[in-house]
């Protein structure tokens, strides 16, 4: 039996990783950690998801498509009226799939999602007011952080947020076999707003979509990887029962 403890440490252990080192990760670790992810629990068993998983080349053509596009719509929002017009009319760079990323978060949701942001571009240097450093800090996501894997998790339209709730216990198993082996993580919600760049690469099952990508990869020792997110306290997600 696991102690507790240890347990506990482990967990609290697993951060989102920002900086890979160029160094591969074989097919066999790559193999044993989604076994590891398998054997999370399953809406009657259907495993309503996919993965796929991109290395060398066809990691480098879908980074570089990414980054294109990324950098058509960050200039296009530093830019005036004209590079607006344009993005309007050629719609490259804007969102093709899952344009719910981009949207704003509501109140209630709002304020973690500043205090993360500001915690984190504050450690690397980036002001608040600085636009392009902001966008060229986002447009890592399009490198994968330099990872050398990039795992695409895609769910089945069928099961709706049941598939998307196995999907995320799933990764969760396959984040923390990634850190038993040694390696870092990063879940990506970014990469999922362009479905067709990673459909050019793979043969993706009819009913599937993309969901979100996990950037994959041994960990360097950069700055970037001591940030450590606030854990909120557990009182600010339970429930309280009604009162009479």
């Amino acid at each position: 039996m696991i102690n507790t403890n240890d347990f506990s440490a482990f967990a609290a252990s697993r951060r989102s990783t920002r900086d890979f080192l160029p160094t591969p990760v074989s097919a066999e670790i790559i193999q044993s950690i989604l076994t590891d992810a398998m054997t999370a629990p399953s809406w009657s068993n259907t495993r309503p998801y996919k993965v796929a998983v991109a290395t060398g080349p066809v990691r480098d053509r879908i980074s570089a498509d990414f980054l294109a596009r990324w950098a058509a719509l960050s200039k296009a929002r530093q830019g005036g009226l004209v590079a607006k017009a344009r993005l309007a009319l050629t719609r490259y760079g804007l969102p093709t799939s899952n344009a719910i990323v981009s949207k704003p978060y509501i109140v209630e949701l709002k304020p973690r999602s500043r205090k993360i942001g500001a915690d984190l571009y504050g450690l690397l240097g980036v002001k608040r007011g600085d636009a392009a450093g902001r966008d060229a800090q986002w447009a890592r996501n399009y490198e994968f952080f330099g990872a050398p894997v990039e795992l695409f998790i895609f769910t089945h339209t069928s099961l709706g947020k049941y598939s998307a709730s196995d999907a995320g216990l799933f990764m969760q198993n396959l984040m923390l076999s990634a850190k038993a082996h040694g390696l870092g993580t990063c879940a990506q919600g970014a990469v999922a707003i362009w479905q067709d760049a990673v459909a050019k690469e793979f043969e993706i099952p009819k009913g599937y979509k993309l969901l979100c990508g996990i950037a994959l990869g041994y960990a360097s020792d950069a700055v970037v990887n001591t940030f450590q997110a606030e854990r909120l306290p557990i009182s600010e997600i339970t429930i309280s029962p009604k009162t009479n």
